[in-house]
């Protein structure tokens, strides 16, 4: 009797919640998951804190023995709006023109 036979008809296993049968896959590790967009690509719960309910909820459901706290959308990006000029301090001047239209050209490799 192999280990998956002893897991299914004798009781299952104290490490394992699943007894030698698949989890189901958690929704944040999909293409429908609203952690970093919604399905329309919309920005979501990462970039701007939008879809809580929905993406916490997922969230929680990994069984990993911990009290899920769901970490706090980005402080460092644009909340998914593509910038159209360098991020920058309106109060300081720019040194070059290496950002244009979003991208960085002087910074392509070689």
């Amino acid at each position: 009797m192999g280990l998956l036979d002893k897991l299914v008809t004798q009781g299952g296993s104290q490490y394992t919640t699943y007894d030698g049968k698949t989890p189901k896959v958690n929704p944040l590790a999909t293409k429908q998951s609203q952690m970093h967009a919604d399905p329309a690509g919309i920005p979501s719960y990462s970039l701007n804190g939008s879809n809580f309910p929905f993406v916490n909820a997922d969230y929680q459901t990994y069984e990993d023995g911990d009290n899920n706290v769901l970490p706090q959308p980005s402080q460092l990006d644009t909340n998914g709006v593509v910038p159209i000029s360098a991020l920058k301090d309106p109060g300081v001047s720019s040194i070059n023109n290496s950002f244009i239209k979003g991208e960085y050209l002087k910074n392509l490799p070689q």
